[in-house]
């Protein structure tokens, strides 16, 4: 599952603060424009989300046009409540609505289910710490929107810390954990681990990996 782009078409600000936390949240980038650009970038995104007022509620036909032509993109429309009673959501592409006044849980699902239609992933995937957010769904990292590249072993050290805060772990009791009952390897090599790990996440998320002297490593 790739990283996902999302458009907000941004004439009228209804809603797009709750969008710019919803996104951060998820594994989705957030970009915006004016309308009159929208066609252009159809085809670099993956889901477009514009505001619908009573003049348009009615008439989609342009919009659904557009968004056919761009391979079938998905829309999530911001309506307002005195568009509704009009509102005809286009038929031939994914779409849905919300209202300017949605909660982010409610946005939060209305895009999930229109950018991984039928997927198993859900808000418990996804854990988003100062910039830093990890899909336990996919084995990603990203930090402030860019990827990072840890191997297998430094993303499962880093995600079991993650998921289990608070708590401190002795070494051999993270190679039993992490790297299995079956490693023989010196207790050492977490410590090789979790430097590259502090490494590779680096500024103020490294900090957050805490070495307890004497004992192991938590995370805070």
């Amino acid at each position: 599952m790739h990283r996902k782009t999302i458009l907000y078409v941004r004439d009228k600000m209804a809603a797009a603060d709750a969008f710019s936390h919803v996104v951060a949240s998820i594994d989705a980038n957030l970009e915006m424009c004016p309308a009159r650009e929208m066609e252009e970038r159809l085809s670099r995104v993956d889901l477009v989300v514009c505001h619908v007022d009573i003049t348009r509620a009615s008439d989609l036909s342009p919009l659904e046009k557009s968004l056919e032509d761009a391979g079938e993109v998905p829309a999530l429309l911001v309506a307002d409540d005195d568009a509704l009673s009009a509102l005809r959501l286009p038929a031939h592409v994914p779409c849905d609505f919300v209202l300017p006044g949605a909660s982010e849980e409610e946005i939060r699902v209305r895009l999930r289910h229109l950018l991984w239609p039928g997927e198993e992933t859900n808000s418990s995937d996804f854990i988003s710490i100062d910039g830093m957010t990890i899909n336990l769904a996919t084995y990603q990292v990203h930090v402030n929107g860019t990827p990072v590249d840890f191997t297998y072993l430094e993303y499962a050290l880093l995600a079991f810390l993650v998921t289990h805060p608070g708590h401190v772990y002795p070494r051999d009791l993270l190679l039993q954990r992490v790297w299995g009952f079956d490693y023989y390897g010196g207790s050492r090599t977490v410590d090789v681990h979790v430097r590259r790990v502090r490494a590779k996440l680096g500024g103020e998320l490294a900090t957050h990996l805490v070495t307890v002297r004497g004992v192991g490593y938590m995370w805070e």
